[in-house]
C-alpha cells in the first residue's frame, strides 16, 4: 500500500507521541544532552497531542500524518505564524515535522512536506516558515531540497536547561504571487 497523507484524528494521539519520542531521540542525538533525550516522556507527549488535535482550526491549523500500510510513520503540525515579524494572515508556520527514523530516506518526509505545503496554500497562506536546530544539518539539507531557504531569522533559547539555537527557513506557497 502506498504512503498516504491525511488529517490527524484524536485516535492518533498515542502514535504521534511515539513517533515524536523516537524521532527526537535519533534526530537530536549530539545536539541535545543524552540524559534529556533518554528522559523524554511519551505519555506527556500524548496528553499534549490530545490537546493539539482537539484545538486545531482546520484548515488554518492542524496536523497531517503520513501513513504506510495502516501505520503512522510521521506527522507535521502547522498553524498561523507566531513570529512577531510576520503577518499570521499571510504566513503559515510548520511547527513540527518528524518521521520515524526507519523511514528516513524513503520519501515519507517528502510526501508529508508536499501535503503540508498544499494544505497551507489551500488555507490561503502565501508563505510558510519553519524553525530548525542550527546544528541539525540532515534536516536543513532536507528542507533545502524541498524548496526552503534560510531567511536570516535566528533565535537562541534555553530549553529545558540547555542552550539551543534555531534558524528560520521560508518558502513561497503554490499559487502565491511572485515576489516583486
Amino acid at each position: 500500500m502506498p504512503l498516504q497523507v491525511r488529517r490527524a484524528a484524536p485516535r492518533d494521539a498515542s502514535v504521534l507521541a511515539a513517533v515524536q519520542t523516537a524521532s527526537w531521540r535519533e534526530a537530536f542525538r549530539g545536539l541535545m544532552p543524552e540524559e534529556y533525550l533518554a528522559s523524554l516522556d511519551t505519555e506527556a507527549f500524548r496528553a499534549a497531542w490530545d490537546d493539539r488535535i482537539t484545538e486545531s482550526r482546520w484548515p488554518s491549523s492542524g496536523t497531517l500524518v503520513a501513513e504506510e500500510a495502516g501505520r503512522v510513520v510521521g506527522y507535521s503540525r502547522f498553524y498561523p505564524t507566531d513570529d512577531t515579524d510576520d503577518d499570521p494572515a499571510v504566513v503559515g508556520m510548520i511547527g513540527s515535522m518528524y518521521t520515524l527514523p526507519e523511514v528516513w530516506g524513503t520519501g515519507a518526509g517528502k510526501a508529508l512536506m508536499a501535503g503540508v505545503v498544499d494544505t497551507l496554500a489551500g488555507a490561503g497562506y502565501s508563505q510558510a516558515t519553519l524553525w530548525v536546530l542550527e546544528g541539525n544539518h540532515r534536516a536543513r539539507e532536507f528542507y533545502r531540497r524541498q524548496g526552503w531557504d534560510g531567511d536570516g531569522g535566528l533565535v537562541e533559547e534555553r530549553g529545558d536547561g540547555f542552550p539551543i539555537t534555531k534558524v528560520r527557513y521560508r518558502r513561497p506557497l503554490p499559487g502565491a504571487p511572485a515576489p516583486s
